[in-house]
């Protein structure tokens, strides 16, 4: 299965190009377990142990920015995932979707985020790296309107959050959705992203509800990786990775 990491798959299109046949749930997976082949990452930061993968920074590796490991040749579009993590007390991460590369920064991602942290202030959160900053916390169902603006991104920033937001819902309260959410164990994140909505759910609870109206700045297609992130010694890790088209 390894080679089938080298070949495109697009969540947007009827057919893929992977030869994996998707399980009865209609879930593909775009990890072998076996072999970081196909992935574009920074090898002081990511590997795989017992069938894991792993991302961690140490005292000695602490890092200067973000980095990521990214699936080559693979674009999300429409899709569902299934994931599961386990992340460390001081760990910070996010898995990144419909998410562009940057050429002249090795290992880095901007686009829409599925929030991870050890300490479980911003996990089921939608964070937007490098561009709109948060666009939803958790317990928050948002519309986010057209900005109309395309030359002051960080105008419309305020306080690490996009100000053109509305909030039309609660999902909970941030300590009732907190509480289903395993500290120091494995949890299961479940993104459901179809055209401009985007849901986050951790453990079966939608923990964040997005809507992205801004034709400025909202995504329909991109890149996929997870996160390692500045800060203290962390650790993160992933398993069953599973994709399903919609």
């Amino acid at each position: 299965m390894a080679a089938l990491l080298t070949l495109q798959f697009s969540c947007t299109s009827p057919r893929s190009a992977t030869s994996i046949a998707a399980g009865k749930d209609g879930y593909q997976p775009i990890f072998d377990e076996k072999s970081l082949d196909g992935w574009i990452y920074d090898p002081v930061y990511w590997r795989i142990e017992n069938g894991i993968l792993i991302g961690e920074v140490t005292s000695a590796t602490l890092l200067r920015r973000n980095s990521f490991i990214i699936k080559k040749d693979f674009i999300t579009g429409d899709f569902e995932l299934k994931v599961d993590y386990r992340i460390s007390a001081q760990g910070n991460s996010g898995i990144n979707y419909r998410s562009e590369t940057i050429d002249s920064l090795p290992f880095t991602m901007r686009g829409y985020q599925a929030d991870i942290d050890g300490k479980n202030k911003y996990t089921g959160q939608n964070y937007e790296e490098r561009k709109r900053t948060t666009l939803a916390y958790r317990g928050q169902q948002v519309v986010i309107d057209n900005s109309g603006d395309t030359t002051s991104l960080q105008g419309n920033i305020k306080a690490n959050a996009w100000i053109k937001t509305r909030l039309t819902g609660s999902l909970g309260t941030d300590d009732s959705l907190k509480a289903h959410i395993r500290n120091g164990d494995w949890n299961e994140y479940h993104l459901v992203v179809k055209g401009n909505r985007l849901l986050h759910y951790v453990n079966n609870i939608l923990m964040s509800d997005v809507t992205d109206n801004d034709a400025v700045y909202q995504k329909f297609s991109g890149s996929f990786g997870v996160q390692v992130h500045v800060g203290p010694p962390m650790k993160v890790e992933f398993r069953n990775f599973r994709i399903k088209q919609l």
